[in-house]
């Protein structure tokens, strides 16, 4: 049966949210003032939020990334960036810094990284975002309306799957993916991950597979237990460009079978390429 959707997450509106109450009394006309604003309304909670990026050789695209994320501060968000990187031999690592984002370095493989990643952030909240996906306008508002009630403590966000192509097959794609999403209750690492650091953590964190590493915790945390947000991830298509959009379906869809059916992970990744 397929999943109801949860419409507070996935449009990020919430009815009242951002309204705020009347001020506390202490005495009859004698109100209790935050003299921090000068209109003395009680100051909204700001969110704690780290980023976690695991890159290898993303300069180019890195930038697009991080651009994307600097609306978080205007809407009540503490940015942490932490880029964990793996050896790149490119321009990462100095693109990341001048951009305000913290480096680590990191064993290669997604799963390290990512690991080594959620060990250096310092958020109470943890998104996990691939180097070459960029986030929709809309997604720090989302994101503080999720992280803002509190039984979302226990439960994971992902944003809807999109591609940076106008080809009528990346469109298929995207459809296809969002089917997988409600029905399978199967999103990908692209798409990102939003989830409170204490679940995280009581889940066990990734596991440091080379692949699979986002198929593998989505199982964990399972499929009631996800909201699908409504802005998108908009995602590099290059690997469908240079595949082949139906071969690289075809060849992603025997990799999930063959994980499914408890293939080594490092077996799966030389077929994934």
């Amino acid at each position: 049966m397929r999943r109801p959707r949860d419409k507070t997450a996935a449009t990020g509106v919430k009815a009242g949210a951002g309204a705020t109450g009347a001020a506390k009394t202490e005495a009859p006309d004698q109100p209790t003032i935050d003299r921090g604003r000068p209109d003395g309304r009680k100051r909204a909670r700001r969110l704690s939020l780290s980023v976690v990026i695991p890159t290898l050789n993303a300069g180019e695209a890195l930038p697009n990334t991080l651009a994307a994320l600097a609306t978080a501060s205007r809407r009540g968000i503490d940015l942490d960036i932490v880029v964990a990187d793996s050896a790149s031999t490119d321009s990462t690592a100095q693109v990341a810094a001048e951009l305000g984002a913290r480096v680590i370095q990191a064993e290669r493989g997604r799963g390290q990284q990512l690991i080594a990643g959620a060990k250096a952030a310092q958020g109470e909240w943890l998104l996990f975002l691939h180097g070459d996906t960029v986030l929709d306008r809309g997604w720090d508002a989302t994101v503080m309306v999720f992280a803002s009630d509190e039984r979302n403590r226990d439960r994971a966000a992902v944003f809807s799957f999109a591609l940076d192509d106008p080809a009528p097959a990346a469109r298929r794609l995207e459809r296809l993916v969002r089917w997988r999403n409600n029905w399978l209750g199967l999103p990908y690492g692209d798409q990102g991950l939003l989830i409170h650091r204490r679940f995280y953590s009581r889940l066990g964190g990734y596991k440091a597979l080379p692949l699979m590493e986002d198929v593998e915790i989505v199982r964990r945390i399972g499929m009631a237990r996800f909201a699908l947000f409504d802005v998108r991830a908009v995602t590099s298509p290059a690997r469908y460009q240079q595949a082949g959009y139906l071969a690289r379906i075809v060849r992603n869809f025997i990799c999930l079978s063959l994980f499914f059916l408890r293939l080594p992970p490092r077996w799966i990744a030389k077929l994934y390429g």
